[in-house]
C-alpha cells in the first residue's frame, strides 16, 4: 500500500468508543471511515453518530466488504477476540478495543492468526502515541527525577450505584474495572518501569492483588502491587464504584514526575497536557501542546505499520510482546483475587475461539496401536502447565480440529486440574468418547503401591467425566513391592472394564517389565503392554526428576524392536536442547546443561541442524520426526503452551525420515549417503 492511499477502515460495534475513534480517523490525514456494522441498522443517531459511513447490516456483511482495508472491533470484551480474528481470516487488518481479549492466551491466538494471514493486529491504547507520553519516558530515561523507585497509577470512577443491565456490572460481558481500564495503569506502568531500565515494556516479577467482588462477581474496585527485576514496585488500581484522583506518580530518588488522568493526555480534541517534576518545593511543570484528537495518534500508527508491510505496532506502541504480556499482567491480578467469568467457565464456553461448534479434523494421521481397538493419532497432546479450562481449551480444541484424539492426563498433573479440564472439555463440545484415546496415571511416588491404583482411578474417571481409560501406566515404579501385585491390581481394572485397552509403567526398567510381563504370563493375567519413558534424539543424561528413566539408550531400542510395544515418549524433543536455547556456549540453563549436554548429544545436534536446513525446517521438528520414525511403535507426548505452539509442533508431522536419514542423525548412518553429499 503505498503511503498516499488512506486506510480505509470499517467499524465492528458502533457504541460510544466507536464514535470517538470515528472522530480519530476524521481528524487524521491517513485514514478514511467507509462502513460500519450493526446488528440493529435502523437504531436512531447512527449516522450523525457516524456521519459519511455506510450502514452495514450484520459484522459478516462488513468483512466481506472489498471496499474495507482495515477494521476497528468496538464489541463488548467477549466479542473481541471472536470478531478480530474472523476479521484477520477475512484478510482484514485490525484494530481492537482494549482489553484486545479476555485473556493472554485469547490475545496470543490473534497475534498468531494475524502472523499466518500476513495482516496487522494491535490493541488500542491511544495514550501511547500520544507526544506527552513520549516526552514522559524521555524525561525518565535522562534521569530527571534520579532512580525510579515506586509508580503509583490510577483509574477509576463511581457509576454512583449498582446497575445489573449495565456492561460495567455485567459477569456475561466480562465486566468490571480490570478488564475495562485496569490495562491503562498497568500499561503505563510496565512502560515507565522498562524506560528506567533502558527498554521497552518490562516484565513484573511479582503481581499481587486485592478486590471487591460486588454482587454480580465483577470487580467494582481492585488494587495490585507489582515488582520488577529493577526493584521499582508499582501500585495500580481501578474502579467502576469509587472515584479515584487518577495522577500518575513517579518517584524517584530525586524527586517525583505526577501527571492527571495521563490516558486523555491534552484532552480528546487536542490541548496542552502538562506534566509536573516535583523536587522539594520546587514545581517545574513542562507543557505538552497538540492540537490533533487524541484518537488521530494510533490512526496514524496503524497505518504506518501497514504501509511498513509490519504485523504489529512499533514502540511506543505494543506489539505482540507486549500486549500479551499487559494481558499476562491482568490474568495474574485476576486469579490473585478469584475473578473467573461465568464465560470462561465450560459451562458457557461450549465453542471454539470464534463461537463455532468444535468438530474433529483430519490433518494429524493416525495409527493402530498395539492393544487398542480405536486408531491412535501419531502425537499425544498434555496440557498439565495450563491455569484453567479457558486457556487449555484453546490449544484442546485446535488439537481435536486438527485430528487429534490422543490426550495425556495424570492424576498428579495440578492435583488433579488437568483430568477436571479434559473431562469438562470433551463434555462441553460433546465430543464422542468412543472417538477419543484416553491416556491416564496415577500411584506416582511416594504413593506408589498398589492398592492406590484403584482409589486414585476412582477419583481421577469422576475428574474425567468417563467411566474408562484407553491406556493406563502407573507414574512410577516402586521396587520394593513385587511386581506381580502391581499387575494384579492393574489386571482387577482392565476385568473392571476401567482399563479397556492396554497398561504399563511410566519410568520403568527393562528388567521389572520383563519381570512384570513373564508373571502375567505365567498367571494368566493381563500382561503390561506400553511404556511411558523418555525417548529422544538426545540422549537423556542425567533424570530430569527423581524416578525418571529413559529409553532412548541402544539396548533399549533393541527391547523396544524386539517387543514391538508402543512406548509414549515425554519429553521427545530433548526440552529445548534442540531450540536456541541450548548451545556449547549456553551454560544458563542448568536443567538443559544437566541433562542433555554431551559431545554424543551436541553431534546430533549438529546433524539436525544440519538436515533442518536442506529439508526448510527447524531442529526441533526433525528431533520430533526423528521419535515417529522409529522401526518399533512410537508415540511422542508434546506440551505446547500455545495454540502456535501446538501448530509448529505438527507441522513436523509432514516431515518423513528415512531409515538412512534416522541412522544418520544418530551417527550410525554411512558417510557416503545423500545426506551427508
Amino acid at each position: 500500500m503505498s503511503s498516499e492511499q488512506k486506510i480505509r477502515w470499517g467499524i465492528i460495534g458502533p457504541g460510544t468508543i466507536a464514535r470517538t475513534f470515528a472522530e480519530g480517523i476524521a481528524g487524521s490525514e491517513t485514514g478514511k471511515l467507509v462502513a460500519i456494522a450493526t446488528r440493529n441498522p435502523g437504531r436512531a443517531g447512527l449516522g450523525e453518530g457516524f456521519p459519511g459511513a455506510r450502514i452495514v447490516e450484520g459484522y459478516e456483511a462488513l468483512l466481506a466488504d472489498a471496499e474495507i482495508d482495515a477494521v476497528y472491533i468496538a464489541t463488548p470484551h467477549t466479542a473481541h477476540a471472536e470478531w478480530a480474528i474472523k476479521a484477520i481470516r477475512a484478510g482484514k487488518h485490525v484494530l481492537v478495543e482494549k482489553p484486545m481479549a479476555l485473556s493472554a492466551y485469547d490475545a496470543d491466538v490473534i497475534f498468531y492468526e494475524a502472523r499466518k494471514a500476513g495482516v496487522f493486529v494491535g490493541e488500542a491504547f491511544m495514550y501511547l502515541f500520544h507526544p506527552q507520553t513520549s516526552r514522559l519516558v524521555e524525561l525518565v530515561k535522562e534521569g530527571a527525577i534520579g532512580e525510579v523507585r515506586i509508580i503509583r497509577s490510577s483509574f477509576g470512577f463511581d457509576m454512583g450505584t449498582f446497575r445489573p443491565d449495565h456492561r460495567l456490572f455485567s459477569n456475561d460481558l466480562a465486566g468490571g474495572g480490570i478488564l475495562d481500564v485496569g490495562g491503562y495503569p498497568v500499561s503505563m506502568v510496565r512502560l515507565i518501569a522498562g524506560a528506567a531500565m533502558g527498554g521497552g515494556f518490562a516484565e513484573p516479577v511479582t503481581v499481587a492483588g486485592a478486590a471487591h467482588l460486588g454482587q454480580s462477581g465483577v470487580d467494582e474496585w481492585a488494587s495490585a502491587v507489582l515488582k520488577f527485576p529493577n526493584e521499582i514496585i508499582a501500585e495500580v488500581s481501578c474502579s467502576i464504584m469509587a472515584n479515584q484522583d487518577n495522577t500518575l506518580r513517579i518517584i524517584g530518588s530525586k524527586g517525583r514526575v505526577e501527571v492527571k488522568d495521563f490516558w486523555f493526555a491534552g484532552g480528546k480534541q487536542g490541548g496542552t497536557g502538562r506534566i509536573e517534576i516535583i523536587k522539594g518545593d520546587e514545581r517545574q511543570a513542562i507543557e505538552v501542546e497538540e492540537s490533533r484528537h487524541l484518537y488521530s495518534f494510533e490512526v496514524y500508527a496503524v497505518a504506518e505499520a501497514i504501509r511498513g508491510g509490519r504485523g504489529e505496532f512499533g514502540f511506543p506502541g505494543m506489539g505482540a510482546e507486549a500486549t500479551v504480556g499487559n494481558l499476562r499482567v491482568l490474568d495474574r491480578w485476576r486469579a490473585s483475587v478469584g475473578l473467573e467469568y461465568g464465560i470462561e467457565k465450560a459451562a458457557r464456553r461450549v465453542t471454539n475461539i470464534v463461537g463455532e461448534p468444535v468438530v474433529a479434523g483430519n490433518s494429524v494421521p493416525k495409527r493402530q496401536l498395539p492393544g487398542l481397538a480405536k486408531p491412535a493419532s501419531v502425537v499425544a497432546l498434555g496440557f498439565e502447565f495450563f491455569p484453567n479450562f479457558a486457556s487449555a481449551s484453546l490449544t484442546l480444541d485446535a488439537f481435536y480440529e486438527a485430528g487429534g484424539n490422543l490426550f495425556d492426563t495424570g492424576f498428579v498433573y495440578g492435583a488433579g486440574k488437568t483430568e477436571s479440564i479434559f473431562g469438562d472439555w470433551h463434555t462441553s463440545r460433546n465430543v464422542n468418547r468412543e472417538d477419543i484415546v484416553l491416556i491416564g496415571k496415577g500411584a506416582h511416588s511416594p504413593l506408589c503401591y498398589p492398592d492406590v491404583i484403584a482409589k486414585q482411578l476412582d477419583q481421577s474417571l469422576e475428574r474425567l467425566k468417563t467411566d474408562y481409560v484407553d491406556v493406563y501406566f502407573m507414574h512410577r515404579d516402586n521396587p520394593n513391592i513385587p511386581v506381580g501385585e502391581f499387575v494384579d491390581a492393574m489386571d482387577a481394572e482392565v476385568r473392571r472394564g476401567r482399563i479397556r485397552g492396554i497398561f504399563g509403567g511410566s519410568n520403568w526398567t527393562q528388567a521389572r517389565m520383563d519381570e512384570a510381563i513373564a508373571y502375567a504370563q505365567k498367571t494368566g493375567k493381563a500382561a503390561p503392554a506400553a511404556l511411558s519413558n523418555n525417548f529422544s534424539l538426545a540422549e537423556m543424561l542425567d533424570p530430569i526428576w527423581p524416578g525418571c528413566v529413559t529409553a532412548s539408550s541402544d539396548d533399549w531400542k533393541e527391547w523396544l524392536n524386539e517387543r514391538q510395544i508402543p512406548n509414549f515418549a515425554w519429553s521427545s524433543q530433548g526440552r529445548g536442547f534442540f531450540t536456541d536455547r541450548a548451545g556449547r556456549d549456553k551454560r544458563d540453563d542448568e536443567e538443559i546443561v544437566r541433562c542433555w549436554y554431551s559431545d554424543r548429544n551436541f553431534e546430533r545436534r549438529d546433524r539436525a541442524i544440519e538436515l533442518a536446513g536442506k529439508l526448510g525446517c527447524s531442529p526441533i521438528h526433525i528431533a520430533l520426526a526423528y521419535v515417529i520414525a522409529q522401526p518399533f511403535p512410537m508415540i511422542p507426548l508434546i506440551g505446547p503452551r500455545t495454540v502456535a505452539e501446538l501448530e509448529d509442533s505438527l507441522s513436523a508431522l509432514r516431515i518423513k525420515l528415512s531409515r538412512e536419514e534416522v541412522r544418520w542423525l544418530e551417527g550410525t548412518g554411512c558417510a557416503t549417503c545423500d545426506i551427508c553429499e
